[in-house]
C-alpha cells in the first residue's frame, strides 16, 4: 500500500484554493524522447491556460537540473531520484491549486507511476509525446543526438539508454504529425473533461 503523501493541514483548504482559483489544481506530466517537443508544448499550453486565467507553473529538465537536482548525473539510479524530488514538488503544486506542467524525458515506466503516486488521487495526467526516434534526431536543437551517436555522450535516452513506453497514458500526442496547436488543444479538452470548473 502507497503511504499517503504528507499534505499542508493549514486553516485553508484544497477546496478554499480552488474556489479562489476557479479551477483545480493538476500535474500535466509530459514525457517522451529527447526532441520530442516537450518543452515547446509546455511553454504553448501555459502560455494558454494563462491566457484563459488559470494558475500554472513549469517544470522544465533543464532548470530543475541546475538547481533541485543539481547534485545527480544520469544513472538509472540518480534518475529514478531526480522523478522522484520532481514528482514530490509537483504534488505540492497541485495541492495548492496551481496546474503543474512538468516536461521530463523520465524514461522509466516505475518513475512515472511513482510520480502519479505521490501526486493528489485523480490529478495526474500522464501526456505522452510519441514521437519517432528519427524525427527527435532530425529535429536535435541541442546536437545531442548528433554527439551521442558519436559516443561523446553515456546513457543518452533513445540512443545508449533505454526508454520504456507509457502503457496506458491518459493522453498520446503523435507531434511528429501534429502541430504544437493541435497537441495543445487536445491536453485542453481532457482538462475540460476531467475537471468542468477549469473550462
Amino acid at each position: 500500500m502507497t503511504k499517503e503523501p504528507p499534505r499542508n493541514h493549514g486553516k485553508v483548504s484544497a477546496t478554499q484554493r480552488e474556489t479562489l482559483n476557479g479551477h483545480g489544481g493538476c500535474v500535466i506530466w509530459l514525457t517522451g524522447l529527447p526532441g520530442a517537443g516537450k518543452s515547446t508544448i509546455a511553454e504553448e499550453l501555459e502560455r494558454e491556460l494563462f491566457r484563459l486565467k488559470r494558475r500554472t507553473y513549469i517544470l522544465d529538465g533543464d532548470v530543475v537540473r541546475r538547481g533541485l537536482c543539481s547534485d545527480l548525473r544520469f544513472s538509472p539510479e540518480d534518475r529514478k531520484e531526480n522523478i522522484r524530488r520532481i514528482g514530490e514538488v509537483a504534488s505540492l503544486f497541485a495541492d495548492a491549486g496551481i496546474i503543474c506542467i512538468a516536461a521530463f524525458i523520465s524514461p522509466y515506466r516505475a518513475d512515472r507511476e511513482l510520480a502519479r503516486r505521490i501526486a493528489p488521487p485523480g490529478r495526474f495526467i500522464e501526456v505522452y509525446l510519441n514521437t519517432p526516434l528519427e524525427v527527435c534526431e532530425q529535429r536535435d536543437p541541442k546536437g545531442l543526438y548528433a554527439r551521442a551517436r558519436k559516443g561523446e555522450i553515456k546513457e543518452f535516452t533513445g540512443i545508449s539508454a533505454p526508454y520504456e513506453l507509457p502503457l496506458k497514458p491518459e493522453i498520446e500526442l503523435p507531434t511528429g504529425t501534429s502541430s504544437v496547436t493541435e497537441c495543445v488543444g487536445i491536453i485542453l479538452k481532457r482538462l475540460d473533461e476531467l475537471w468542468p470548473a477549469t473550462s
